[in-house]
């Protein structure tokens, strides 16, 4: 595997794989990689000769009281589990490389309406952040296609609806979340969790579940079955920041004749905050 650092050398590589007529696929990530990561790029090495992943924890995408400087940074061990896997290249770039007029000077890519509704209500500015990271790395990388993990779903219909707005040339896939054995989603700040809260965790899956439930046996009082949602997680120790029951391709409310659902939920427990959704296709 080539650990390429500048965009200079990742260009002069990517030349030679156009040049071949190399199928390429990307997997953006910010690091501290675990079994959902390793899942995307088992994917993205079924479509493609080439596989490029990059780790870089991107400052724009954070708020002011979030956890930039504490978030996990695990280079070598992510490389090594990279290497292990048959990945082409691994970019690694710095921030002052992507962000070299400093972020107050940055121009920036925003997706209009879905970016500013549930998770983007909560985290003002975080899909812009997003946006223009991911924007970057695909100028940067320009693959035929690019891997996404569904459990971050809002910000997949966000990079979906850049990429069609933008006419970009590539294809972007959700992949299903990874779950541990008791159904937690993966996530790098699942490490953040003590011990204590790791087996209350579960709940919000659980949660979840319990609501699509209902939505399949024909309850239709959205508003209800979200403060019945929240209740129970509050009543387990979680503080909710928001259960929402949207259009899967919209994520606007759902109408009567929306069939295919979404669920999502994040809330914190402790410090550390977990979010997850559920598809519910309706009868």
């Amino acid at each position: 595997m080539q650990i390429v650092k500048d965009i200079l050398s990742l260009r002069e590589t990517r030349r030679q794989w156009q040049i071949d007529g190399k199928v390429i696929a990307f997997v953006p990530t910010m690091g501290n990689l675990h079994q959902g990561h390793l899942t995307l790029v088992k994917e993205a090495k079924k479509y493609a000769d080439i596989v490029v992943v990059s780790i870089f924890v991107n400052p724009l995408q954070f708020g002011p009281d979030e956890d930039l400087d504490a978030y996990p940074r695990t280079l070598q061990q992510d490389a090594d589990a990279l290497d292990a896997l048959g990945v082409d290249v691994l970019f690694t770039p710095q921030a002052k490389d992507i962000y070299p007029r400093g972020l107050e000077q940055q121009t920036f890519v925003e997706v209009p309406g879905i970016s500013y509704m549930i998770c983007g209500a909560s985290r003002p500015g975080h899909f812009r952040g997003v946006a223009t990271i991911v924007c970057k790395l695909f100028n940067m990388v320009q693959p035929n296609i690019a891997f996404f993990g569904e459990k971050d779903f809002q910000q997949l219909q966000v990079i979906k609806a850049m990429v069609t707005d933008l006419s970009m040339n590539l294809n972007v896939v959700g992949v299903p979340t990874v779950r541990e054995e008791d159904g937690l989603a993966m996530s790098s700040r699942n490490g953040y969790l003590s011990a204590e809260e790791r087996q209350r965790a579960p709940i919000l899956y659980q949660v979840l579940n319990t609501l699509a439930d209902q939505l399949e046996l024909g309850r239709r009082d959205y508003s209800k079955l979200i403060s019945e949602a929240s209740e129970t997680l509050s009543n387990a120790g979680y503080k909710v920041d928001y259960i929402e029951v949207r259009a899967a391709s919209t994520l606007l409310h759902p109408g009567h004749e929306d069939q295919e659902l979404v669920i999502l939920g994040a809330a914190f427990l402790g410090k550390t905050r977990l979010i997850d959704n559920l598809q519910v296709t309706l009868k």
